[in-house]
């Protein structure tokens, strides 16, 4: 008895066991390169045996007919049927898989997905597709348009169900290339661009865009709503990879990468050969300006948060218009059962309120690369492409009706490079603030924000204050600023005021605002928004609104700063608003709660306090220097101390970056003024005595030499950075390098060098910071 089960047991488990073998076989001969790689390798017999009990769904047979029926001198008209088979195999899986919001692909919520890869499915769905590129000889076999689209939707099926199938798509030089071509047919765009998006996004390397046969012809081939779809792809070939690890954000680990690579990254090659289009620039403008015609019921239109559960992005809208375009056509006479809710709703109300989500999902993807154009090395060429195609006029039309037709709902805020999830309108509004930021930053063309009776204004201020107005604003083109009475700047200043105090849109609003005032101060820029209660504003989101977020204050902070700057006018708006010792210590309390964030308004009043000091002179600046608490704070030498202490001793050389840099900056603001009233060594001196008093000498003065070492290693070869320090300021880079200079000196007998404030058994000053 005992043997007889056994015996059935080790049949049961030599016949379960079998299926396997056939997988383990083509796992290793694939892996190894020789041997069964593909199903097709198996005779027909012993895949039908097997397929029952691995529940295969056919799939193999499928493939092998298939394999068997796309040889290169085949008829591959013959093939179609089997190819939708497949696909009908497949398709139900990946809508599964989105539908489900699942993250990562599993063999065991994909079995056919699966067996189609393992199978070799994918690299047979490949070479049919790139079968005509592959003939040498004869007559180039025929693929039909709709052949090639259900090719397309397999791979792409395969690419979400599948873990390792884009990857390994992605790695195939010659397959991306092809499916770029293959975008030249208007017919499988959409499937080919989906396709295409999702292989760039998992590549290591960025694909150069210069390489690809035909680009400049081929982009001037796509009409306007494939050129939108194009720049969904092009944004990920014109964007520096994101990087996960935050060491590798810090200015030391940029300066290490900078030395091992000196040539342009292929981001930025990519952003050079599309800028050298022609009319791709123009194209763009024009998409991002032109008008959505609404309807004229309003209840005939959906929300657009209504959509975000289920459109993630602009291909699938186009797949859906066309579907709603496609139903509306149909015969009348379908029967009841077919006119369902949700046919009626798409045949009824789903063209025209998706027309709002198209046009938007559209903007969304061209000002995201418009954006990363401005920011990048021909950002002047863009500029005057922006301005001479009137980009910023043809927003300013769109502002009230589309952009910001009505106050979004809360969200979460999203830095620069993260994903965003946000519905399409919220994704909206925050590219067309990166789009003004970098538009405005530093950059003469920012009067083009306003209208020309504001440049009037403008002119009207300089006149009256009897200064000299700035030349930017005298070389302003009138004719490419914006119509009516209001300009964008104006426009966003009044929505940024009835934003809800919690929005995180306050923070990238800003952020726009402020990148106006950057640069070399401009009192008629000031003026200008003082007369729009903007510093009051502020004021308020500050102290009474109990504003919370860090992001929000730090952008508010830094706002306030350039508004403030050398303006005795804005000090005076302040003292009139935080007018009780109540109001100004909380202004305090805000300000010393992080000074990461605080640190570009202390240098404001740092910077203004040093020019106001030496306006004795000025009546009006003498009257309100008596009066203003703020300037009363700062000029006490204990309090500018206690800022220069905690400046100098919140970061160090591994942990600066682009976001708290300013810290050492400002400290160096504060040192450098001390040193034009010949106080250095007060300070200095006061330096080591904290040290002291808090029992770790030689800790904060130490820090703070290797810190200037690395400002000499990345500032003397900055000339950008070296520019605005310069600018924002108004202190000569010169006398930046030569306060550092001095700073650093290595006699001790030098009393404004810090080596001669650290006694010898607690100085470490000569280890190389790029070992630290």
């Amino acid at each position: 008895m005992a043997t007889t089960s056994s015996g059935v047991s080790r049949t049961q488990t030599r016949r379960g066991n079998s299926c396997k073998n056939i997988l383990n076989k083509i796992r290793q001969g694939q892996i190894k390169g020789v041997g069964l790689t593909r199903g097709s390798q198996f005779p027909v017999a012993l895949l039908e045996e097997r397929d029952k009990r691995a529940q295969w769904q056919g799939i193999p047979v499928l493939l092998r007919r298939l394999h068997e029926s796309s040889h290169p001198n085949s008829d591959l008209s013959k093939i179609h049927s089997t190819v939708m088979d497949l696909s009908s195999l497949l398709s139900m899986e990946a809508m599964s898989f989105v539908t489900e919001e699942r993250k990562t692909p599993q063999e065991s919520i994909s079995p056919n997905t699966y067996t189609f890869d393992l199978f070799g499915g994918v690299d047979l769905f490949v070479e049919i597709l790139m079968r005509p590129t592959l003939t040498v000889q004869g007559e180039l076999p025929i693929l039909s348009d709709d052949l090639i689209k259900d090719c397309l939707s397999v791979l792409y099926n395969c690419c979400i169900c599948t873990e390792g199938v884009t990857k390994s798509l992605a790695a195939r030089e010659d397959f991306v290339t092809f499916l770029f071509s293959l975008m030249s047919n208007k017919k499988v765009f959409l499937q080919t661009a989906t396709l295409i998006e999702d292989i760039l996004s998992v590549r290591k390397e960025i694909i150069q865009l210069e390489v690809i046969p035909n680009l400049a012809s081929l982009v001037q081939s796509f009409n306007q709503q494939q050129l939108a779809n194009f720049c969904r792809i092009l944004s990920v070939t014109i964007s520096e990879p994101d990087v996960d690890v935050d060491d590798k954000h810090t200015l030391l680990a940029r300066s290490t990468q900078q030395k091992t690579s000196t040539c342009p990254s292929r981001a930025e090659t990519n952003q050079v050969t599309l800028v050298n289009i022609p009319g791709f620039i123009e194209r763009l403008c024009k998409l991002a300006t032109r008008k959505v015609t609404e309807a004229a019921d309003a209840s005939a239109r959906l929300e657009l948060e209504d959509w975000h559960s289920w459109l993630d992005n602009a291909l699938v809208v186009d797949a859906l218009m066309q579907l709603a375009i496609e139903e509306a056509e149909q015969s009348s006479t379908e029967s009841s059962d077919e006119s369902s809710l949700s046919s009626r709703l798409l045949r009824h109300r789903l063209p025209q309120s998706m027309k709002i989500v198209h046009e938007i999902m559209y903007k969304v993807e061209v000002l995201y690369v418009l954006c990363v154009l401005l920011m990048g090395r021909q950002r002047n060429q863009v500029h005057r492409m922006l301005a001479e195609f009137r980009l910023i006029p043809g927003l300013n039309n769109l502002f009230d009706k589309l952009i910001w037709r009505r106050q979004a709902s809360g969200h979460v805020l999203h830095r620069q490079n993260q994903n965003c999830d946000c519905s399409p309108e919220i994704s909206f509004k925050i590219q067309f603030l990166r789009l003004l930021q970098s538009f405005s930053d530093h950059h003469e063309n920012k009067y083009l924000l306003l209208s020309g009776q504001e440049l009037n204004e403008l002119s009207d201020i300089y006149l009256n204050a009897n200064v000299f107005e700035m030349e930017a604003l005298n070389n302003t083109d009138r004719n490419l600023v914006c119509d009516g009475k209001k300009g964008l700047l104006t426009r966003l200043i009044s929505v940024m005021k009835k934003e809800p105090i919690d929005s995180s849109f306050r923070f990238w609003q800003a952020r726009a605002v402020e990148s106006f005032l950057r640069g070399t101060p401009s009192y008629a820029d000031q003026v200008f928004l003082l007369r729009r209660g903007l510093l009051e504003h502020i004021l308020y989101c500050i102290i009474d609104s109990g504003c919370k977020s860090h992001d929000v204050l730090q952008s508010y902070f830094d706002l306030l700063g350039e508004l403030m700057k050398f303006n005795i006018d804005a000090f005076k708006r302040f003292n009139k608003y935080v007018n009780t010792d109540e109001k100004f210590q909380m202004f305090l309390t805000q300000i010393n709660s992080s000074l990461v964030d605080s640190n570009m308004l202390v240098r404001c009043i740092v910077l203004s306090l040093d020019r106001f000091e030496s306006q004795t002179n000025d009546v009006k600046v003498v009257e309100v220097f008596s009066e203003c608490r703020l300037l009363s704070y700062m000029a006490q030498v204990e309090n500018r101390l206690s800022f220069l202490f905690r400046l100098t001793s919140i970061v160090n050389v591994q942990t600066l970056t682009q976001e708290n840099v300013s810290c050492l900056n400002t400290s160096l603001v504060v040192l450098m003024l001390a040193r034009r009233r010949d106080k250095l060594p007060l300070y200095l001196s006061a330096l080591r005595e904290k040290e002291y008093a808090e029992k770790y000498p030689g800790c904060l003065l130490n820090n703070f030499h290797n810190l200037l070492r690395f400002w000499q290693h990345h500032y003397l070869n900055k000339d950008k950075d070296s520019t605005c320090l310069e600018n924002s300021s108004c202190i000569p880079f010169t006398y930046w390098k030569e306060t550092v200079s001095v700073l650093l000196a290595s006699g001790r007998s030098s009393r404004c060098a810090i080596a001669s404030y650290i006694d010898e058994a607690y100085r470490d000053l000569d280890r190389d910071f790029l070992e630290l």
